[in-house]
């Protein structure tokens, strides 16, 4: 069989149980409902902008007794993850096909235990600061949906965008704040569970220093 189509893969979206998207029922019912979907009452764990889904996959299968949700908005790349999930049988995944601007309307308050944003785009020019993932609006909406005890995990190879998250942070009232520009050589690492994503691979070899922050919002 060749290649499947864009077509394909969003047709197959579409029958994916695993897959939350506009024009499913469960997008507008789960907010508030997500271990029901899960059928479990397992902390949930939201990777933001997930690509496909690596970190989700990879989390989900090193602690199997909680509950993933990958968060993106392009198809093909919900599609992938949602297939991997499927091909390991791991129960415990689902994707959320949205924007993220779209998040707080898809998880109830403190509906979510932890969430993390592995290598986002950096948008370094100053005009699109909007679209950076760390800003204070998206942070907002964090703060919004996470439980009081929950960890926010923000990875990145990207020096300007991890100081600019550190910066927006002094807007909030946040606690057991740590951080790390070298997660590679750090106590923090025991937080990384020997995940590496496919950039995350590219960037460590190329030389370049991963940075790590967790806190909780206060």
């Amino acid at each position: 069989m060749g290649k499947k189509s864009k077509l394909q893969k969003f047709s197959e979206n579409r029958e994916s149980a695993n897959v939350i998207e506009v024009g499913k029922p469960i997008y507008d019912n789960v907010k508030g409902h997500w271990q029901e979907f899960f059928d479990n009452d397992n902390d949930l764990v939201v990777e933001l902008a997930c690509g496909r889904g690596e970190y989700t996959i990879a989390l989900a299968e090193k602690i199997p007794n909680r509950n993933y949700i990958g968060v993106d908005i392009k198809g093909e790349r919900v599609w992938k993850g949602s297939q991997t999930a499927m091909q390991k049988e791991l129960n415990n995944v689902a994707f959320l096909r949205t924007h993220i601007t779209n998040i707080d309307e898809l998880f109830d308050d403190e509906e979510v235990a932890e969430i993390w944003l592995t290598f986002p785009d950096p948008r370094p020019k100053e005009r699109d600061e909007k679209h950076r993932l760390s800003n204070a609006f998206f942070m907002n909406k964090y703060r919004k949906i996470l439980n009081k005890e929950g960890w926010f995990k923000f990875k990145t190879d990207n020096t300007p965008l991890f100081e600019y998250t550190l910066q927006t942070l002094t807007e909030f009232n946040v606690k057991d704040h740590v951080y790390t520009y070298d997660l590679y050589h750090s106590e923090l690492l025991v937080d990384h569970f020997d995940i590496k994503t496919k950039y995350e691979k590219i960037w460590t070899e190329k030389g370049e220093m991963i940075k790590y922050m967790k806190f909780k919002f206060g």
